[in-house]
């Protein structure tokens, strides 16, 4: 019997293109990449994408710093993530640009059909305005201290204690770009009614208590004290054009178009495939969010909003994978003070498995996580190279130097068979369900009794003293390489890749069996040593910035 493969889209949030990706970025987007790999595993048609946000204040204002078009600062910087991804192994189906055409096209029309609906309204506002960068600013680019806490926040959420804000009701508002007291302009703008959706929200996060904690709390919050009606128009330059008479010198407000972006990238990968996109968003689908924190209500809000409104019954978001905050040697990641760790400087030196490996065993799923050079490199080493490489190389390289290559016979093992099976089951449910840390710790854990199995059977002693005991134990830790490099192929695919290759392995999320007599390639070292040295030369380039 044909089992149906299911509709699985995944989203994962678009960066802004005004600057390099950190690794910031990469700790809160790399779970997207490991569910995509998993349910393609698996069977499912999966679509898997995002892009890069191209409008907005942020690039508006870096071009003008730079004496460029903004179009010229977004390609750029848009061509360097995607070139960063590639080299990462995201697997993305598209990984478009908000200043596509396709993109612009498709959020014209949702927004021209959208303003018929009942759910848009007309109001006079005020508006931040900056007059030393010459321009209006979103809400997040103005900066002041909390009306509720005091802290000193941004103009849409206060990061300490959580409360939706406005710009206009900052104490001290200051532009967040260049420090100079921003002033109030009123002006005629669009606004969605999301306060006459506030039942629909709410039932949206009561029948998923499976949404990642802070995405449950924070939209819980969001409803209950701070839900308002939000801006679909704002009074910059750059942006796609609102399709409304009247408001021709306007654009749609960053956050009512970038969000809509997993609708239109869906609608393209849909067509190159020739995939159902209407499927894609109906009922039966299944849908994952991949983000930051800082995102959590454009996604559990704003787009449910976007789509409710809408009145198409488009698919409401079925996973919030919202991760918490990556520091970097106990600080905070500051683009500002360039304290951060680039991506595109950090692939120049460092394999993309290795990092891979490290932000998804330390990502910050439920609470801030750090980034520090010694954590890195003692990972890699013990654990990445040390465990799993290591058992790799023993196994395969003994094989090679004392079987000539051919795996020996041995005997079916059952207790290792339904290990396995179990292991497939479980680590495939942790990562459905967003657990990514537990699910690679769980497979590292058979890694390190791998080992352990090696070392205690010493076939190093018994290919002279009892061949048929040597023997048996190789076969099995053939099985056990198999099987590990299919369980860990969703986490780390290109030495995942390699040892598939050389012993011809499925790509199917199914525990794998190789047959006595199978002939070895040449195998090669799997990972490479770190050297410790990195760990002083690395830091010492931080400490220079502080």
């Amino acid at each position: 019997m044909d089992i149906k493969m299911r509709n699985i889209l995944i989203g994962g949030a678009w960066p802004y293109a005004n600057g390099s990706l950190h690794i910031g970025h990469i700790a809160a987007l790399l779970p997207g990449d490991v569910l995509a790999r998993y349910y393609r595993a698996i069977g499912d048609n999966v679509y898997f994408v995002s892009g890069s946000d191209c409008h907005g204040t942020p690039v508006a204002i870096r071009a003008k710093k730079e004496n460029k078009t903004p179009g010229e600062i977004s390609d750029f910087y848009h061509e360097e993530f995607a070139e960063c991804f590639k080299k990462l192994g995201f697997s993305y189906d598209v990984y478009t640009k908000t200043s596509a055409p396709a993109h612009k096209n498709f959020v014209k029309e949702f927004h021209r059909k959208l303003y018929e609906i009942g759910y848009v309204y007309e109001k006079e506002t005020p508006q931040a305005y900056c007059e030393s960068c010459g321009t209006f600013l979103a809400d997040r680019y103005v900066s002041g201290k909390c009306p509720e806490c005091g802290k000193d926040t941004r103009g849409d959420q206060c990061d300490f204690c959580g409360a939706v804000l406005e710009p206009e009701t900052l104490a001290e508002p200051v532009c967040a770009v260049c420090g100079k007291p921003v002033s109030f302009k009123n002006s005629r703008h669009l606004y969605i009614a999301v306060t006459r959706l506030r039942r629909e929200l709410k039932e949206l996060v009561d029948n998923h208590p499976e949404w990642r904690k802070n995405a449950v709390i924070f939209t819980n919050r969001y409803i209950d004290e701070g839900l308002k009606d939000r801006a679909l128009t704002r009074d910059l330059e750059w942006g796609i054009e609102v399709p409304k008479e009247g408001y021709e010198k306007k654009t749609i407000y960053i956050w009512a178009e970038n969000v809509l972006g997993y609708l239109s990238a869906s609608w393209e990968a849909a067509g190159k495939r020739g995939g159902d996109f209407r499927e894609l968003w109906g009922k039966d689908a299944k849908h994952y969010y991949v983000h930051g924190k800082d995102n959590i209500p454009f996604h559990t809000i704003i787009l449910p909003a976007l789509l409710l409104a809408s009145g198409e019954n488009w698919h409401l978001p079925d996973r919030i994978v919202s991760s918490e905050y990556l520091t970097l040697e106990g600080r905070k990641i500051s683009t500002s003070r360039n304290y951060a760790i680039w991506v595109r400087d950090l692939l120049k030196n460092y394999e993309s498995d290795s990092l891979r490996y490290f932000f998804l065993a330390n990502g910050p799923e439920k609470k801030d996580t750090d980034f520090s050079w010694r954590e890195y490199v003692n990972s890699h080493n013990g654990e990445l190279l040390g465990a799993y490489g290591n058992f790799v190389n023993r196994s395969l390289l003994f094989i090679q130097k004392y079987c000539g290559g051919i795996v020996p016979r041995g005997v079916e093992d059952s207790d290792l068979n339904g290990r396995t099976e179990k292991l497939f089951g479980s680590v495939g449910r942790q990562i459905e369900n967003g657990a990514f840390r537990d699910a690679i710790d769980e497979i590292f854990a058979f890694v390190r009794s791998a080992n352990r199995f090696f070392d205690t059977q010493q076939p190093w002693i018994t290919r002279n003293t009892d061949k048929r005991a040597c023997d048996n134990t190789l076969y099995q830790c053939v099985q056990i390489i198999a099987n590990l490099a299919v369980l860990l192929q969703p986490f780390l695919p290109f030495s995942s890749e390699k040892v598939r290759g050389w012993l011809r392995l499925s790509s199917k999320w199914e525990r794998q069996s190789i047959p006595t007599g199978f002939q070895l390639p040449e195998v090669e070292i799997l990972f490479q040593r770190i050297d410790k040295k990195v760990i002083e030369i690395e830091t010492e380039k931080l400490k220079s910035i502080l």
